[in-house]
């Protein structure tokens, strides 16, 4: 009996000692800025031309952003990325966008790239509203214009913002439900609900948004359930779409392009407004 209780006590204090480090550290569990910090291609190597810009977000961090423009653009996109890698992983997004008829806007998040500061949750949201300003006030484009692009942890990131405004519309890319919900299907034997110290509340955001909303999810996904995007779907209360694609959380876009340009055009030539608009002096 005494070992029973030696070995039950061991255990439980290196069980507890488990769950201070995952509390402590899981900020290296959400954002993983050091996979891709080297720039690895930039839009010129897909033949478009764009403009590298800094942008100061509210409380002063400087965070980099490629602008790219489409001749004659119905409006803009800007793009949200996952929580690995960086703007220069995200160059594929620009040719489909650009043969939509919509400039792109790739912000990074601090940490990320070559951006100043360190990643947590209220700095991407900051980071996501620079970028907001950035297209409305430097670039002239009207809110009913833009559509806000979020894949992954970006998803979450987005979504909060088109809460807060009010989108031409919202695109969700194999996005999560909250990080509390993922990690709890993730780890299983950790009580990481009651751990998480990071939120990204998607669903909650959800909520809040009136503009039309497109989700995107494959049931191959290795990462993010597939139960997670027909979640996200269900909280939508006003117009909106289901694309289901292929592949696992990191390939999908690439088994089903087309399939994902077509739907989105579609989409997007639905809910926003048709016509070229007319450029903005900057």
């Amino acid at each position: 009996m005494e070992v029973l209780l030696k070995v039950l006590t061991v255990g439980g204090a290196a069980y507890a000692a488990l769950l201070g480090l995952v509390f402590v550290l899981q900020g290296h569990l959400v954002y993983f800025p050091d996979l891709g910090r080297q720039i690895v291609q930039t839009p010129k190597d897909a033949g478009l031309a764009y403009e590298a810009v800094w942008l100061t977000t509210e409380d002063g961090v400087r965070i980099e952003a490629w602008y790219i423009p489409a001749p004659a653009a119905r409006g803009a996109a800007l793009l949200a990325h996952g929580n690995a890698g960086n703007i220069s992983h995200r160059v594929d997004y620009a040719p489909m966008f650009h043969r939509l008829g919509y400039s792109l806007l790739l912000f990074e998040y601090r940490g990320y790239g070559r951006s100043e500061g360190r990643p947590s949750e209220e700095g991407t949201y900051a980071d996501a509203r620079a970028a907001w300003r950035h297209l409305v006030a430097e670039r002239g484009f009207p809110p009913e214009r833009i559509v806000l692009v979020g894949e992954s942890l970006g998803g979450a990131v987005v979504a909060r913002l088109a809460a807060d405004e009010r989108p031409g519309a919202l695109v969700l890319a194999s996005s999560f439900v909250s990080v509390p919900e993922l990690a709890a299907e993730l780890y299983p034997w950790l009580p990481a609900r009651w751990l998480a110290r990071y939120r990204y509340d998607a669903l909650e955001a959800l909520g809040r948004v009136s503009s039309p909303v497109l989700i995107a999810h494959s049931r191959q996904d290795d990462i993010v359930p597939f139960r997670h995007g027909e979640r996200l779907f269900a909280a939508v209360k006003g117009p909106k779409a289901f694309l289901e694609l292929a592949g696992g959380h990191n390939d999908g876009f690439l088994f089903s392009r087309e399939a994902w340009r077509e739907a989105l055009g579609g989409f997007l030539a639905q809910h926003l407004p048709a016509g070229a608009m007319s450029p903005a002096p900057r």
